[in-house]
């Protein structure tokens, strides 16, 4: 790995109080955001952070973001979501500290990418190609331990000076200095990939411009409609374009995402709100009957109703991308499908995070593959900024705020 970085995280030096050679199979301290209920300002607390256990890495976080799953989840708008203390946080970068028993494939000073649903490359789903989900590491919201004791690896000392288990967030809690992972969501990348902007794979752009090319297929010249202009659709729209999309509509109520879904390659826009009729109508007499591929990312139900009507009869696809609130169900009639439209769902871009994930950042070092990085990394602030960061995407201010550990 890059030397400079080497000594910037503390990693593999054996001289720094923070981590490297000398922590291995200690306790670390170190800052945290901890959310102590929903909506409450995030607090900047010491946690102790526990050596990793049986197939798990402790990582030095470098950069992390706020996605809309963490706000979601920091409101408590799902109660079966709510479990408090907890470290939140899922798309990040960082290095490995020191591993646990068993792990082989990962060593201290290794570059990773977080993800929230790992893969053992074992099991029955692992081994088929007709999934990424994994039997043991998948992604579960309600999960808020480890795999291998259903224990925390955080620990707090509390207002009432008692010292308490922090709990994880979607296989990665991320809002900290140091993590503990199973190594299933950790995923190696090559070191000479800029880390400030590879953190991005831990969620927005692996969904997003997964969900347009492994489970939609975009081929070229072809129709699309995003719904959400959010980083999750841009990311759709990017893997469009790159898919060589002939038109690509975006769908959303701020205007002001228009500007930056141009930079995506969105070709038309559409808002929701001043379009004087059903979103569907619309977008059937842009496009002669409806899109070829459609994407929500909104979480809201009647958005998913619309994507769906909005494709063309006979092939239309629609790829459910948001994340509803339980225990909402889905609003379209069995007898539509008949129409020959099509609707999936969508998890990680059906990406399988360790085995593909690597190629992919090494077709964006070698400049097989131009993601626009960049564009979605609209602010940059310091760690201690984290409660401006979540007012900035609570007001649709930010796609990707890069937090810097």
């Amino acid at each position: 790995m890059d030397g400079t970085l080497a000594a910037a995280a503390g990693i593999g030096t054996g001289t720094s109080s923070n981590g490297g050679a000398s922590t291995r199979g200690k306790p670390i301290k170190c800052k945290a955001a901890v959310a102590w209920g929903p909506g409450e300002p995030l607090a900047m607390e010491e946690v102790e952070v526990a050596p990793p256990g049986r197939l798990e890495v402790r990582v030095k976080v470098l950069f992390t973001s706020i996605c809309h799953t963490d706000l979601s989840a920091w409101k408590g708008e799902n109660e079966l979501h709510r479990k408090f203390p907890r470290i939140f946080g899922h798309e990040a970068a960082g290095v490995v500290e020191s591993v646990g028993e068993g792990v082989e494939d990962l060593v201290p000073g290794d570059h990773v990418v977080p993800i929230f649903t790992g893969e053992c490359r074992e099991c029955v789903y692992c081994e088929s190609d007709k999934t990424n989900l994994c039997g043991t590491y998948r992604v579960n919201p309600f999960k808020s331990t480890m795999v291998s004791d259903n224990g925390t690896r955080f620990s707090v000392v509390d207002r009432s000076g008692v010292r308490q288990p922090v709990y994880h967030f979607l296989n990665t809690s991320t809002f900290t200095e140091y993590t503990v992972l199973d190594a299933a969501c950790a995923v190696k990348i090559n070191p000479k990939a800029p880390l400030e902007r590879m953190y991005l794979l831990s969620c927005g752009i692996s969904t997003g411009v997964g969900a347009a090319w492994n489970t939609a297929n975009v081929s070229k010249g072809s129709t699309v409609a995003v719904f959400g202009l959010g980083a999750v659709g841009l990311a759709v729209a990017e893997g469009a374009r790159l898919r060589g999309a002939a038109q690509i509509i975006g769908v959303d109520i701020n205007p002001e995402k228009f500007i930056k879904g141009k930079e995506m390659g969105v070709t038309d826009f559409i808002n929701s709100k001043a379009c004087g009729k059903p979103v569907h109508e619309v977008i059937r007499e842009m496009t002669d009957g409806g899109v070829d591929y459609s994407f929500e990312c909104t979480g809201i139900n009647d958005v998913l109703r619309e994507a769906f009507v909005s494709t063309h009869d006979g092939w239309g696809l629609t790829v459910v991308l948001g994340i509803h609130a339980t225990p909402k169900m889905m609003p379209l009639h069995p007898m539509e499908l008949f129409d020959g439209r099509r609707i999936t769902g969508c998890v990680f871009g059906d990406f399988k995070g360790k085995s593909q994930l690597p190629a992919l950042v090494d077709k964006c070092i070698n400049g097989e593959v131009n993601i626009n990085f960049d564009g979605f990394i609209t602010h940059k602030m310091p760690f201690s900024d984290i409660n401006k960061a979540f007012q900035l995407l609570e007001e649709g201010k930010s796609l990707r705020c890069l937090l810097n550990l």
